[in-house]
């Protein structure tokens, strides 16, 4: 009888859990990438291309999917010393959810970077 009861609710929250940490790891995976963005973008001779590339690279090599890069401003060639270049990084959830997002629906990760021009 305890068993019938238990069981259900421990393996939601073995499953809740495991989504969580998939969550952690998914927002870490964007931060991690808006920062390598902004500091290409960064750079003198930086072109929008250059970190829209190198924010793709890392992303497709963690397998992440239905993500968005966005720049501030779109292009880094024209800030000048001392500017703020921003770089916004998002991804949905349940595309990158071991379980599809059955806990977390319609969720949304972002992480901006911003970095001061050299």
């Amino acid at each position: 009888m305890e068993l019938a009861i238990c069981l259900p609710v421990l393996a939601i929250i073995l499953l809740a859990t495991v989504e969580a940490c998939v969550m952690l790891q998914l927002q870490q995976n964007l931060s991690i990438t808006a920062y390598e963005g902004a500091r290409i973008g960064n750079v003198p001779g930086a072109s929008s291309e250059g970190v829209q590339l190198q924010c793709e690279m890392l992303l497709d090599d963690r397998n992440i999917q239905g993500y968005a890069v966005t720049m501030n401003p779109p292009d880094p060639s024209s800030k000048s010393p001392g500017d703020p270049f921003t770089v916004t990084v998002s991804a949905d959830f349940a595309a990158n959810s071991v379980f599809g997002g059955i806990f977390f629906q319609d969720k949304t990760l972002a992480e901006a970077v911003v970095l001061r021009a050299e």
